[in-house]
């Protein structure tokens, strides 16, 4: 094992800094921390030709995967203002607004 500092180390005796803790990664539609569960989404689905990825809640993407089809995702692109006019994806993300990041929930399946 080596070690992190030479034993000749004039500044020895100073206490060490620790590395700064990596800011919290935000989820893309609600904006609380992730937690330790990452979704990558595609917000234009890949079969509509997408190729960036937002990271989320997963009980997030499973809000926007029962309220919308892949050509509505596509129309609203990387927008989540679009998104949060759905009545139904605004009262989920209001609701989930003060929940703990590693929450998570049964959504309902799409309505056919």
């Amino acid at each position: 094992m080596a070690r992190k500092r030479s034993k000749h180390d004039p500044y020895d005796h100073l206490p060490q800094e620790d590395e700064a803790p990596a800011a919290p990664v935000l989820c893309w539609l609600c904006g609380r921390p992730t937690g330790k569960t990452i979704v990558w989404h595609h917000p234009v689905p890949k079969s509509r030709g997408g190729r960036d990825v937002v990271p989320m809640h997963s009980i997030c993407q499973q809000t926007l995967v029962a309220n919308f089809t892949n050509s509505e995702l596509q129309r609203h692109g990387m927008e989540v203002a679009g998104l949060l006019d759905n009545p139904n994806v605004r009262k989920f993300v209001d609701w989930v607004a003060n929940k703990d990041p590693e929450f998570t929930a049964t959504i309902a399946k799409k309505q056919r």
